[in-house]
Protein backbone atom coordinates (compact mmCIF):
# COMPACT_ATOMS: atom_id res chain seq x y z
CA UNK A 1 0.00 0.00 0.00
CA UNK A 2 2.72 2.22 0.46
CA UNK A 3 4.73 1.47 -2.58
CA UNK A 4 1.37 2.39 -4.36
CA UNK A 5 1.14 5.43 -2.45
CA UNK A 6 4.64 6.79 -3.22
CA UNK A 7 3.16 5.71 -6.88
CA UNK A 8 0.38 7.75 -7.14
CA UNK A 9 2.00 10.93 -4.93
CA UNK A 10 4.95 10.45 -8.18
CA UNK A 11 2.70 10.28 -10.72
CA UNK A 12 0.58 13.51 -9.24
CA UNK A 13 3.52 15.84 -8.51
CA UNK A 14 5.06 14.84 -12.07
CA UNK A 15 1.37 16.25 -13.73
CA UNK A 16 1.66 19.53 -11.55
CA UNK A 17 5.74 19.98 -12.39
CA UNK A 18 3.91 19.53 -16.41
CA UNK A 19 1.48 22.33 -15.47
CA UNK A 20 3.58 24.56 -14.21
CA UNK A 21 6.47 24.14 -16.63
CA UNK A 22 3.74 25.16 -19.79
CA UNK A 23 2.83 28.21 -17.53
CA UNK A 24 6.33 29.10 -17.08
CA UNK A 25 6.65 28.47 -21.27
CA UNK A 26 3.98 30.93 -21.52
CA UNK A 27 5.42 33.55 -19.45
CA UNK A 28 8.95 32.56 -21.30
CA UNK A 29 7.19 32.86 -24.60
CA UNK A 30 5.20 36.41 -23.53
CA UNK A 31 8.47 38.14 -22.30
CA UNK A 32 10.60 36.87 -25.92
CA UNK A 33 7.49 38.25 -28.15
CA UNK A 34 7.37 41.47 -25.95
CA UNK A 35 8.93 43.73 -28.73
CA UNK A 36 6.51 42.30 -31.07
CA UNK A 37 3.25 43.06 -28.86
CA UNK A 38 1.87 46.40 -27.87
CA UNK A 39 1.68 47.63 -24.24
CA UNK A 40 -2.07 46.74 -24.09
CA UNK A 41 -1.74 43.21 -25.30
CA UNK A 42 1.19 42.52 -23.32
CA UNK A 43 -0.21 43.46 -20.07
CA UNK A 44 -3.56 41.75 -20.88
CA UNK A 45 -1.90 38.54 -21.70
CA UNK A 46 0.55 39.03 -18.40
CA UNK A 47 -2.51 39.32 -16.18
CA UNK A 48 -4.35 36.33 -17.95
CA UNK A 49 -1.48 33.77 -17.33
CA UNK A 50 -0.81 35.17 -13.53
CA UNK A 51 -4.98 34.70 -13.03
CA UNK A 52 -4.14 31.11 -14.57
CA UNK A 53 -0.94 30.84 -11.92
CA UNK A 54 -3.23 31.61 -8.95
CA UNK A 55 -5.58 29.08 -9.73
CA UNK A 56 -2.99 26.66 -10.16
CA UNK A 57 -2.02 27.87 -6.47
CA UNK A 58 -5.16 27.53 -5.23
CA UNK A 59 -5.41 23.75 -6.41
CA UNK A 60 -2.25 23.19 -4.99
CA UNK A 61 -3.39 24.18 -1.34
CA UNK A 62 -6.23 21.90 -1.94
CA UNK A 63 -4.25 19.48 -2.60
CA UNK A 64 -1.90 19.46 -0.42
CA UNK A 65 -4.37 20.15 2.79
CA UNK A 66 -4.01 17.89 5.45
CA UNK A 67 -1.67 15.41 3.60
CA UNK A 68 2.04 16.12 4.96
CA UNK A 69 4.10 14.14 2.48
CA UNK A 70 2.56 16.13 0.10
CA UNK A 71 3.48 19.55 1.75
CA UNK A 72 7.12 17.84 1.89
CA UNK A 73 7.29 17.00 -1.86
CA UNK A 74 5.17 20.03 -3.11
CA UNK A 75 5.73 23.11 -0.46
CA UNK A 76 8.86 24.55 -3.23
CA UNK A 77 6.97 24.38 -5.99
CA UNK A 78 3.77 26.45 -3.82
CA UNK A 79 6.78 29.30 -2.96
CA UNK A 80 8.17 29.74 -6.97
CA UNK A 81 3.83 30.11 -7.84
CA UNK A 82 3.62 32.59 -5.20
CA UNK A 83 6.94 34.60 -6.20
CA UNK A 84 5.52 34.35 -9.95
CA UNK A 85 1.95 35.52 -8.67
CA UNK A 86 3.78 38.65 -6.80
CA UNK A 87 6.06 38.98 -9.37
CA UNK A 88 8.99 39.12 -7.11
CA UNK A 89 10.90 36.68 -9.06
CA UNK A 90 10.41 37.88 -12.72
CA UNK A 91 12.35 35.48 -14.66
CA UNK A 92 10.18 31.92 -15.66
CA UNK A 93 13.65 29.70 -16.03
CA UNK A 94 14.75 30.72 -12.39
CA UNK A 95 10.81 30.04 -11.09
CA UNK A 96 10.90 27.13 -12.77
CA UNK A 97 14.36 25.56 -11.24
CA UNK A 98 13.26 26.82 -7.63
CA UNK A 99 9.88 25.13 -8.14
CA UNK A 100 11.48 21.60 -9.32
CA UNK A 101 14.24 22.31 -6.12
CA UNK A 102 16.86 22.15 -8.28
CA UNK A 103 19.85 23.63 -6.35
CA UNK A 104 22.78 22.13 -9.02
CA UNK A 105 21.17 23.71 -12.04
CA UNK A 106 20.49 27.31 -10.38
CA UNK A 107 24.27 27.61 -9.29
CA UNK A 108 25.03 26.73 -13.01
CA UNK A 109 22.77 29.40 -14.35
CA UNK A 110 24.06 31.50 -11.78
CA UNK A 111 28.22 31.26 -13.29
CA UNK A 112 26.84 31.46 -16.70
CA UNK A 113 25.23 34.78 -16.00
CA UNK A 114 28.54 35.80 -14.17
CA UNK A 115 30.11 34.71 -17.47
CA UNK A 116 27.88 36.54 -19.84
CA UNK A 117 27.79 39.49 -17.47
CA UNK A 118 31.67 39.87 -18.23
CA UNK A 119 31.69 39.30 -22.11
CA UNK A 120 29.03 42.12 -22.30
CA UNK A 121 26.05 39.84 -23.20
CA UNK A 122 24.05 40.63 -20.17
CA UNK A 123 22.60 43.95 -18.95
CA UNK A 124 23.60 44.71 -15.73
CA UNK A 125 20.28 45.44 -14.34
CA UNK A 126 19.21 42.17 -15.81
CA UNK A 127 21.69 40.51 -14.17
CA UNK A 128 21.44 42.13 -10.62
CA UNK A 129 17.24 40.90 -11.34
CA UNK A 130 18.53 37.53 -11.91
CA UNK A 131 21.15 36.88 -9.59
CA UNK A 132 18.93 37.88 -6.59
CA UNK A 133 15.76 35.75 -7.75
CA UNK A 134 18.29 32.88 -7.92
CA UNK A 135 20.23 33.61 -4.86
CA UNK A 136 16.92 34.43 -3.07
CA UNK A 137 15.55 30.77 -4.34
CA UNK A 138 18.69 28.98 -3.40
CA UNK A 139 18.73 30.26 0.32
CA UNK A 140 15.11 28.92 0.33
CA UNK A 141 15.99 25.66 -0.85
CA UNK A 142 18.24 25.01 2.26
CA UNK A 143 21.28 26.31 0.38
CA UNK A 144 24.13 27.85 1.98
CA UNK A 145 25.51 31.10 0.63
CA UNK A 146 28.78 32.62 0.75
CA UNK A 147 29.15 36.24 2.80
CA UNK A 148 29.58 37.81 -0.74
CA UNK A 149 26.32 36.53 -2.10
CA UNK A 150 24.35 37.21 1.40
CA UNK A 151 25.77 40.95 0.72
CA UNK A 152 24.48 41.33 -2.61
CA UNK A 153 21.55 40.23 -1.67
CA UNK A 154 20.70 42.24 1.34
CA UNK A 155 21.89 45.79 -1.22
CA UNK A 156 20.10 44.44 -4.27
CA UNK A 157 17.11 42.71 -2.89
CA UNK A 158 13.62 44.84 -3.45
CA UNK A 159 11.01 45.60 -1.33
CA UNK A 160 8.47 43.38 -3.44
CA UNK A 161 11.56 40.39 -2.54
CA UNK A 162 11.33 41.32 1.14
CA UNK A 163 8.08 40.83 1.50
CA UNK A 164 7.90 37.48 -0.31
CA UNK A 165 11.04 36.23 1.96
CA UNK A 166 8.36 37.21 4.80
CA UNK A 167 5.78 35.54 3.48
CA UNK A 168 7.26 32.46 2.27
CA UNK A 169 9.06 32.08 5.60
CA UNK A 170 5.95 32.47 7.36
CA UNK A 171 4.80 29.96 5.43
CA UNK A 172 7.70 27.69 6.28
CA UNK A 173 6.79 28.22 10.06
CA UNK A 174 3.03 27.22 9.33
CA UNK A 175 4.74 23.69 7.78
CA UNK A 176 6.89 23.12 10.92
CA UNK A 177 3.56 23.34 12.99
CA UNK A 178 1.80 20.80 11.29
CA UNK A 179 4.55 18.71 10.65
CA UNK A 180 5.01 18.90 14.59
CA UNK A 181 1.27 18.08 15.74
CA UNK A 182 1.00 15.35 12.60
CA UNK A 183 0.18 11.38 13.28
CA UNK A 184 0.63 9.81 16.62
CA UNK A 185 3.93 11.20 17.66
CA UNK A 186 4.58 14.54 19.13
CA UNK A 187 7.27 15.23 16.54
CA UNK A 188 10.25 17.43 17.07
CA UNK A 189 9.71 20.61 15.00
CA UNK A 190 13.01 20.10 13.32
CA UNK A 191 11.75 16.75 11.93
CA UNK A 192 11.98 16.27 7.85
CA UNK A 193 9.56 14.23 6.05
CA UNK A 194 10.94 11.44 4.26
CA UNK A 195 13.08 10.50 7.20
CA UNK A 196 12.31 8.07 9.73
CA UNK A 197 8.83 6.14 8.83
CA UNK A 198 6.02 7.08 11.46
CA UNK A 199 3.46 4.54 10.14
CA UNK A 200 4.07 2.02 13.01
Amino acid sequence: MASRGKTETSKLKQNLEEQLDRLMQQLQDLEECREELDTDEYEETKKETLEQLSEFNDSLKKIMSGNMTLVDELSGMQLAIQAAISQAFKTPEVIRLFAKKQPGQLRTRLAEMDRDLMVGKLEKDLYTQQKVEILTALRKLGEKLTADDEAFLLANASAVLSQFEKVSTDLGHLKDQLVHCVGKYWLSSCYWLGSPNTDG
